[in-house]
């Protein structure tokens, strides 16, 4: 399967709760989002066995805030996901956002080691991403719900990392006050794709914000004019989002399938 193939697998995968009969050994990722929690499982050889997801918020902003919570919901995920297979899973990678360190970055490892998965590996989100994207040269971008982690990648090689807070959790809150409604009914609204063409020019200036701030991060770095940029996370699922995120940024983003999925995908790629 070439990379996008695997991200419609894994998206199948999940919305079926299927697995693919292939052998071992497994590799597992977790990725604690702000608004959800996946668990990815794949072959040896990076192919989509199996995966479970829930809508959660028991992250902010980067940070586990409700670790039982979390642990609970990647447990349940984990049994599920066993279920489906018939094996036991034992070991797992996690992820963080780029510049998480101590604590917080150990609260990540620890939630998956009370779910029973032995920890193996944390790497950074967007690395994660690229490694999905078999990416060896070029940008990703990382819109999680309260922090966006930049990645650049030269012939294979990491050149930075960079995290900054701005994200999904901004469009809803933008939502909320525009509409005069919830939060949490405010990210509904986001979530239906039904809407999507009716709120767009609400949260375009959110957008335009997330772009200028990418774009700032690259041009305190150096010339990356030539590389070329994916945005993947959930916000990136909004219609018209990669057209607005471009015309900001100031050139062409690319936003894979299922942009929700890449990271997970990739962190199990790294376990």
């Amino acid at each position: 399967m070439n990379t996008y193939e695997k991200i419609y697998q894994l998206h199948h995968l999940i919305e079926t709760k299927s697995f693919m009969d292939l052998a071992g050994p497994y590799k597992v990722g977790v990725d604690l989002g702000t608004a959800d929690v996946v668990l990815a499982v794949t072959d040896n050889l990076g192919n989509p066995v199996a995966g479970s997801m829930r809508w959660a918020s028991v992250v902010r902003d980067g940070l586990v805030y409700d670790f039982r919570g979390a642990t609970e919901i990647v447990h349940e995920l984990k049994s599920e996901v066993e279920q489906i297979m018939g094996v036991k899973l034992e070991r797992g990678a996690t992820a963080i956002p780029p510049g998480t360190v101590g604590r917080n970055a150990l609260a990540c490892s620890n939630v998956i080691a009370g779910a029973g998965l032995e920890p193996i590996c944390q790497v950074d989100e967007p690395v994660a991403a690229a490694r999905a994207l078999n990416l060896r040269h070029g940008i990703v971008v990382d819109i999680g719900g309260g922090t966006t982690g930049v990645a650049v990648l030269k012939d294979g090689s990491l050149v930075f990392t960079a995290d900054e807070p701005t994200g999904g959790t901004h469009v809803s809150l933008v939502l909320a006050g525009a509409y005069g409604i919830t939060f949490e009914e405010a990210e509904k609204l986001k979530k239906d794709s039904s809407n999507h063409k009716r709120i767009m020019p609400v949260i375009v200036p959110v957008i335009e914000k997330m772009a200028t701030i990418v774009k700032g991060i690259l041009n305190d770095k150096g010339d990356f004019s030539d590389y070329p940029v994916y945005v993947v996370g959930g916000t990136a699922y909004l219609e018209g989002f990669e057209y607005q995120f471009s015309k900001a940024f100031g050139r062409e983003v690319h936003v894979p399938p299922h942009p929700l999925l890449v990271t997970p995908l990739g962190i199990a790629l790294y376990s």
